[in-house]
């Protein structure tokens, strides 16, 4: 079964000068104001494309490393992930940087690493971001 997720985003004015909000519709979880100095900036209390791709990313991630793991016979206690995305005005997305904090008993640092290397290439969402660099830096807590 697939699912269709919905986010709406409202937009007033020109790219410098205007602003918006971007809306969770299918959740109805969350609406964000969005402008271009948040993503150009980066504009307390407002919100930008990279940042809601790093909740995406961090999301996806954390969900195809936990189910490794429990694949691996190691499911872990629990996992922390930020995604950094990266936005060069000019040049556009640039790259995505998980950084990984793991609880994961009995696990060696071996098996560790190689199985969040695996989550990585295959989180649906980093393979959505194959054009750009992702990189990871994950440790045992």
């Amino acid at each position: 079964m697939s699912v269709t997720s919905e986010a709406t985003t409202l937009w007033f004015g020109d790219l410098f000068s205007g602003s918006g909000t971007t809306s969770l519709d299918s959740s109805d979880a969350a609406e964000f104001p969005v402008s271009w100095a948040a993503r150009s900036e980066g504009v307390a209390g407002k919100t930008n494309p990279e940042e809601l791709l790093g909740a995406a990313h961090s999301a996806c991630f954390s969900m195809a490393f936990a189910n490794e793991l429990a694949t691996a016979g190691t499911p872990p206690e629990s996992l922390q992930v930020t995604a950094a995305v990266t936005f060069e005005p000019g040049k556009g997305i640039t790259g995505s940087h998980l950084l990984v904090s793991a609880k994961i008993p009995g696990i060696t640092e071996e098996d560790f690493q190689r199985i969040a290397a695996a989550a990585k290439e295959n989180c649906p969402v980093s393979q959505a971001l194959a054009g750009i660099p992702i990189t990871i830096e994950s440790s045992l807590a």
